[in-house]
């Protein structure tokens, strides 16, 4: 009741603002309250699954501090083709060959985006732009000029090659996109290539091997 800070392990297809909500009504019914602040840590992607931090109570002044820490976050790029949201969020716009391809170069193409780099956001994203949102933008088909900005990537590594999948490892700062980064790694390999799985496994110190599921959290309580 004094605040928390509660690790959640987001499930596919929720929005965050869902997770959010999911814990409120819980915490309100059980205890009877009228009202409680609550926020996240760090907005996740309906299509990613992960750690998500809420906060309560006091705990919500720390959601600043929170947001600031490195994350990681481990997936799946699908080379050979791209997505005009850079993941699965729209259908497949442009392929692309994929034989030239080797274990190699794939491997090689991840030393181009490690230390400080220039990232320019997806189109598709909660971004605002005079007041409105880029995918709002982007679904009225609004071509918009997007500024890039200064990520930090410490690990970028590929765990599997199948191709056309690739699995890989990231840890990076706050504001990089992964989906731009897959649109990126896919221009230098010369194949295209989006995201089609992402997974948030740690931001800062905290672990999402401690997180519960929303309906784990539910039935905790």
């Amino acid at each position: 009741m004094n605040g928390q800070i509660l690790l959640i392990d987001k499930p596919l297809e929720w929005s965050s603002f869902q997770a959010v909500n999911a814990l409120k009504w819980a915490i309100r019914k059980k205890f009877n309250l009228k009202k409680i602040k609550i926020g996240h840590a760090g907005t996740l992607d309906p299509l990613a699954t992960g750690l998500l931090i809420i906060c309560t109570g006091k705990f919500t002044k720390k959601i600043p501090e929170l947001q600031g820490q490195v994350k990681e976050y481990t997936g799946t790029f699908t080379l050979g083709a791209t997505t005009p949201s850079y993941d699965m969020e729209t259908k497949v716009d442009q392929t692309y060959p994929t034989d030239h391809l080797t274990e190699t170069s794939i491997k090689e193409a991840t030393h181009q985006f490690l230390g400080e780099i220039n990232q320019v956001p997806p189109i598709f994203s909660a971004l605002k732009k005079d007041g409105k949102r880029l995918y709002e933008l982007a679904r009225e088909g609004k071509e918009v000029e997007i500024k890039s900005r200064k990520i930090e990537i410490t690990t970028f590594e590929i765990t599997r090659i199948a191709i056309p999948e690739v699995d890989f490892r990231v840890v990076c700062s706050k504001g990089t996109y992964i989906r731009s980064l897959a649109h990126d790694f896919g221009k230098a390999l010369g194949s295209g290539a989006y995201l089609s799985a992402l997974r948030r496994t740690k931001i800062g110190d905290f672990n999402v091997n401690n997180a519960t599921s929303p309906k784990a959290f539910k039935e905790n309580l």
